[in-house]
């Protein structure tokens, strides 16, 4: 089973991530800010992977934080989970639309962590929740995740419907790059033999 628990500790979160790569989609999410309890659950259901999430965070600050160590911890449990990555299919990409958005996620689970990230929200806040945190969650998850990641919303109008194509995205890049490949199973996708550095 490709499993992890991360625990993270600090004095402004603390923080509980369990991951199964292998898994039905099954969420259980409880960070305390509503609308990205609903981008983590859709994250799971659309990547396949369980996923519980338990953070409790300096809410009465602001959601920086919670979301961005929520990042974190996931990245970290995510490649964890993934080990020496032995068999897995490795890159993934995906158009994700949502009504009028349209966002391109691409994915490399290379060892190599990086981030481009182009998406304009039209509002600087969805509920609450301040879009400029969708960005702050993307870097955090794929600098942890040791993974490449490109995401950029070709077009949209809005800021919900952006960010959830983001998060949906993400999701369907991760359920095909994850998985192991028939083909290659117990190989390394690489020709270096490793993935990383």
């Amino acid at each position: 089973m490709r499993t992890a628990t991360i625990k993270r500790k600090t004095k402004e979160t603390d923080i509980e991530v369990s991951v199964n790569l292998d898994g039905t989609g099954v969420a259980n999410i409880a960070t305390g800010i509503g609308f990205f309890d609903h981008m983590l659950d859709l994250l799971a259901r659309h990547s396949r992977i369980d996923l519980t999430v338990k953070a409790v965070g300096d809410l009465h600050i602001d959601y920086h934080h919670t979301t961005e160590d929520t990042g974190i911890a996931l990245g970290q449990a995510v490649k964890q989970a993934l080990g020496n990555m032995a068999g897995i299919t490795r890159y993934a990409g995906v158009h994700m639309p949502m009504d009028e958005t349209l966002t391109r996620v691409v994915i490399d689970i290379s060892g190599r962590p990086f981030l481009v990230f182009k998406a304009d929200f039209p509002r600087h806040k969805i509920g609450e929740f301040d879009t400029e945190l969708v960005r702050e969650w993307f870097q955090a998850f794929a600098i942890n995740a040791g993974v490449t990641l490109h995401v950029e919303t070709l077009y949209g109008d809005n800021s919900h419907h952006i960010a959830e194509s983001c998060f949906k995205g993400l999701a369907r890049a991760l359920r095909t790059a994850v998985a192991i490949d028939p083909k290659a199973a117990g190989e390394i996708p690489s020709t270096k033999g490793s993935l990383g550095g």
